[in-house]
């Protein structure tokens, strides 16, 4: 699942050695904090968030495939 954000991510931003993605497991659930250049910020988050959110989306899905709620924070 960090893998498959690091990826997504560094496609999108200018930086991409900057990416980092920490991930927290509790039992069920997965929480990942995904770090950008600040520069980079506006293009992980997208217009209104867009972009953000498409990323959510995809991780939910790998995450319900793992049986597994997956929350990810950009910050």
């Amino acid at each position: 699942m960090k893998e498959l954000v690091e990826s997504i991510a560094k496609a999108l931003v200018d930086h991409p050695e900057n990416v980092r993605v920490t991930e927290v497991e509790n039992g069920r659930s997965l929480t990942l904090k995904l770090e950008v250049h600040e520069d980079d910020m506006g293009k992980v988050i997208g217009k209104q968030g867009r972009i953000a959110k498409a990323i959510r989306s995809v991780v939910n899905a790998a995450g319900a495939n793992q049986n597994k709620r997956v929350q990810l924070e950009i910050g």
